[in-house]
């Protein structure tokens, strides 16, 4: 066989089943070769025939298993079938009781040969022992004969069918083995991909987690920073409340940064409910000036992961108030209707034109939490008309 074979791993664990069952087959055929009382018609042949079966048992240990369980061809696999084949016909010429030792020579032909060379060989040397009697002895001198030709029926029929069904089961076993193979590779490759995608997400998720915390307090702080450099002079009481303002927003963003280090949970729900973080971030930019209503209802308990897109969308929403909006009043509501839970943030001021596609990346990632959470973000607005931002997920 020029193309190398790969056993599976089931095959090597049972494979010395086969090196049981020539041992037997060969010590079996030994017996009965110097044992028999036949006479020899060639000075010798008895234990010439022992030897040559000696030379195919030492030919299969010494290279016909490496060349079926290492999978070698050429040369050594093309030298293994001559010597087999050889060694087994002279010894069989010599001694007609040697075929028995073909059981063991047609296996390991059909281990290491193609199924049809196999079969051919096969057959063509179970007619070796009738005519090894037939030279000897003639057709009417060896009672032996009669026995050897149902012998000869089995062999034919062995190389036949049992030979190719064999060549089957193993054909089988490879496919499997290559089948389970691509199977691991391609589990690796999902895993590999997963692990990928998971790494994607997370960079997606810190990234969103920044900007609606850490980013939207350096800017309110900024934003305050800007109005306390134009107050000192004419307001320095406004200055100092702005200033009080600013320091709390930096607190809060060093808060921030270490329940992220930590668990990447809002610091707001860490000690308080939603209800009340909320309400804080209402009154945040209710003291930039700006009149700010805050509407509540009643709460069920929620889950961490709902808190948190909530809160993260009203601070989203009223950071794109304080950045972009211009506006002198802005409502939030939260209302729990039909098994859902509503946010709705509305503004009184500049607007924009949502069918032009450019939300920003905080509205992107505030739509991209609502429907991780299984919910929705819709956004109504025009120039001139304000901004209606609603998050709906469910409880």
């Amino acid at each position: 066989m020029d193309e190398p074979r790969a056993m599976t791993e089931a095959t090597r664990r049972w494979f010395w089943l086969w090196d049981v069952f020539f041992v037997i087959v060969y010590a079996a055929t030994a017996a009965v070769v110097a044992t028999e009382t036949t006479e020899d018609t060639v000075p010798g042949a008895r234990y010439w025939s022992l030897a040559l079966v000696a030379v195919t048992a030492l030919a299969y240990v010494t290279v016909g298993r490496r060349v079926e369980h290492e999978g070698i061809g050429g040369t050594r696999r093309a030298m293994f079938v001559v010597v087999l084949v050889v060694a087994s016909v002279a010894a069989i010429m010599l001694r007609p009781s040697a075929g028995f030792a073909l059981f063991a020579t047609g296996s390991m032909l059909f281990m290491v040969a193609p199924v049809r060379l196999a079969v051919t060989i096969t057959v063509l040397m179970t007619t070796v022992p009738p005519l090894s009697i037939i030279v000897h002895f003639g057709v009417a001198m060896d009672p032996n004969l009669g026995v050897l030709i149902p012998f000869t029926g089995l062999m034919v029929l062995f190389a036949a069918f049992v030979g190719p069904w064999i060549e089957r089961v193993v054909s089988q076993s490879k496919e499997r083995a290559q089948l389970i193979d691509q199977l691991e590779a391609s589990q690796a490759e999902v895993s590999r991909l997963s692990r990928e995608a998971g790494t994607a997400a997370e960079r997606e998720r810190l990234a969103r987690e920044i900007h609606d915390t850490l980013a939207q307090g350096f800017t309110s702080i900024v934003t305050l920073a800007q109005a306390i450099e134009s107050e000192m002079d004419r307001d320095p009481d406004a200055a100092k409340r702005h200033l009080a303002l600013a320091a709390r927003t930096a607190r809060d963003n060093l808060a921030e940064a270490r329940a992220m280090v930590a668990e990447l949970t809002p610091a707001a729900l860490g000690s308080s409910t939603v209800e009340a973080a909320m309400r804080r971030e209402a009154a945040r930019l209710d003291e930039s000036g700006m009149d700010v209503t805050c509407e509540i209802g009643e709460l069920p308990k929620l889950p961490t992961a709902t808190e948190v897109v909530l809160l993260r969308g009203v601070q989203e929403a009223l950071t794109n108030v304080r950045k972009h909006a211009g506006a002198s009043a802005v409502a939030i509501r939260l209302r729990v209707a039909n098994g859902s839970i509503r946010l709705t943030v509305r503004d009184d001021g500049a607007g924009f034109e949502v069918s032009s596609g450019h939300t920003g990346y905080g509205l992107d990632g505030m739509r991209a939490r609502a429907t991780e959470a299984g919910g929705s973000l819709t956004i109504h607005s025009g120039p001139e008309d304000g901004t209606t931002v609603e998050l709906e997920v469910p409880v």
